[in-house]
């Protein structure tokens, strides 16, 4: 089994550096420690982020931060979704199949039946139509769906939405991790109109649900009930669990990667990436407006830094990290 060298001052000093910031935060939920275990039987994923993560609505994520957590508990409509062992194989996500009509300017969408959200309610069309509606009414929804005017659902399984103007990129628009579905349950008032998020835990049909939140670290949780994960349609997730720990220094991000403690380090700079190129052990992939994501050769499931992984497809190799 190959493991990565440790050095003991630099990951003192991380430590230190977590424990201080998360003193000051409020701690929301117990976590669920799982120790990292052979591929395809569990594991922690740990993700040295940038940000804390302050919202947990997917609409108001503001932050690169935000958005990799929320994206992992609110699925948007459009995303697919590939296995751990399987990268080549695309699996449709909430929706079915998507139709247009009317020159682009309505999309009916056939929704996946079956599926609940971490609180146990049913995902239907209801619920997405409670989702359209927050869009139409509320500021963020309506910069991130200009030209949406309108949603219904003629059956319980399918959604319309009807745009001021043609757009065949639509399907596509929906795949944000901002749109991510939210339990109306979770929503007040949850009509969706003008519906703020009205808590954190368990809002989305996810394959990870939000377990603790304190100023340094997010900890998401496999959700066991997820519809991906039954062995019929055998998706995963492979890992137990993903921790975001928070530094706004790219050097500590780049030191946690370096010292084992964590898997992933977002949003390093020109300067940390070409030290982490030159790490047999580490890659680096380019991300947006100059920054790049460091790697550890452990992690599989992770191609890209330009785009918000959905972690139910990443797992770990039997590289040790540290506990």
């Amino acid at each position: 089994m190959l493991t990565r060298s440790r050095r003991p001052a630099v990951r003192g000093a991380v430590v230190l550096t977590i424990l201080v910031a998360g003193c000051g935060g409020q701690d929301e939920g117990t976590p669920a420690i799982s120790p990292s275990g052979p591929p395809g039987e569990g594991g922690t994923l740990v993700w040295a982020v940038a940000d804390r993560v302050v919202s947990a609505d997917p609409l108001g994520a503001d932050t690169r931060s935000e958005e990799i957590a929320t994206r992992q508990v609110n699925e948007p409509l459009t995303a697919k979704v590939s296995p751990p062992f399987d990268p080549e194989r695309s699996v449709p996500g909430l929706v079915r199949s998507a139709r247009s009509s009317a020159g682009d300017t309505v999309w009916t969408f056939e929704l996946r039946t079956g599926v609940r959200f971490q609180d146990n309610s049913p995902f239907n069309a209801a619920a997405v139509r409670a989702n359209g509606v927050r869009w139409l009414t509320t500021a963020a929804g309506r910069a991130a769906l200009p030209g949406l005017v309108a949603v219904d659902s003629p059956r319980p399984n399918e959604v319309r939405f009807a745009l001021s103007s043609p757009d065949p990129d639509f399907k596509k628009r929906l795949a944000s991790p901002r749109l991510g579905i939210v339990s109306p349950k979770a929503l007040q008032p949850n009509t969706g109109e003008g519906a703020v998020l009205s808590h954190s835990f368990r809002t989305g049909t996810g394959p990870f649900e939000i377990r603790q939140r304190t100023a340094a670290l997010t900890l998401l949780a496999r959700n066991t009930n997820w519809w991906g994960g039954f062995a019929s349609v055998d998706l995963g997730p492979a890992l137990e669990q993903i921790e975001l720990r928070s530094d706004p220094s790219p050097g500590i991000r780049l030191a946690m990667l370096d010292a084992g403690e964590a898997q992933l380090a977002d949003e390093l700079g020109r300067v940390e990436a070409a030290q982490a190129e030159n790490d047999p052990l580490l890659s680096v992939l380019p991300g947006t407006e100059g920054s790049f994501l460091g790697v550890e050769r452990s992690v599989r499931g992770v191609t890209s830094a330009r785009e918000i992984p959905a972690l139910s497809g990443a797992w770990l190799t039997g590289v040790n990290v540290a506990g």
